[in-house]
């Protein structure tokens, strides 16, 4: 069945990477296996920064891909404490940490990723604080909230860890930018661990959707052994989840 799933998002993934391409709405030289840059990324940002959710936030999570790069420095111009996954989670602190009131260069450099790289310090989850929006990178995204990522996987991580620790709360907020064009009419293929999105904005629209769907937590026994030994944060969870069944 996970082999059918996975075969399915990947058609869907096609689908859109090749629409984009034919209708030339990425800034990628080649867009597919990537969450697309897409044009417009701008708009998308100014139209989720009026939403009464955006302007509620003080503590933002955010991908660090090129195409939520507007709405990154647009958070940190308006005094929101950002945090931004490290790429792959590939540190023992998973995500940067940008506090306006910290930074040494202007937003617009702080919110690039590589930029962040050299000058924002790393952060354990549970070192935290509670979010309040989320804003995650799509491929593909349906009007109920159904999204796809590249198929990496992390960020349907990265929302598991916030839940698990109790990071997201029922009035946190999921949003994804994405082009009119990665809006799919129609169902998408899920997966258990998957997570939905609260709201779509595109630049020529905002989409809400529901209801809402978050796994609580990790799926352990999902994870294979060689995910988990890649990513510090999970093979330290991992470790004390099984000291703490020995105690027991």
């Amino acid at each position: 069945m996970t082999n059918s799933i996975d075969s399915l998002k990947n058609i869907a993934r096609a689908q859109v990477w090749d629409a984009l391409t034919a209708r030339a709405a990425v800034h990628d030289a080649d867009v597919h296996g990537r969450i697309p840059n897409f044009i417009g990324a701008h708009i998308a940002a100014d139209r989720l920064a009026a939403l009464p959710a955006w302007k509620s936030a003080q503590v933002v999570k955010a991908v660090p891909d090129k195409a939520q790069l507007p709405v990154r420095a647009r958070a940190l111009r308006e005094g929101k404490i950002v945090y931004m996954a490290v790429p792959r989670l590939a540190k023992q602190r998973p995500f940067y940490l940008l506090d306006p009131e910290q930074l040494t260069v202007p937003p617009e450099q702080a919110a690039d990723s590589h930029v962040a790289a050299d000058i924002a310090p790393t952060v354990e989850v549970d070192s935290l604080l509670p979010i309040d929006l989320i804003v995650c990178g799509s491929v593909a995204v349906n009007r109920r909230g159904v999204r796809l990522g590249k198929g990496a996987g992390y960020s349907d991580l990265e929302v598991a860890l916030l839940q698990e620790a109790g990071l997201i709360r029922p009035e946190t907020v999921i949003a994804t930018t994405v082009h009119s064009l990665q809006v799919v009419d129609g169902d998408l293929p899920e997966s258990e661990h998957d997570f939905s999105v609260d709201l779509i904005v595109t630049p020529d629209e905002v989409i809400s959707c529901g209801p809402s769907r978050r796994p609580s937590g990790l799926l352990w026994e999902r994870l294979p052994a060689e995910k988990i030994a890649a990513i510090p944060a999970l093979a330290s969870r991992a470790s004390a989840l099984r000291r703490s069944q020995g105690a027991t």
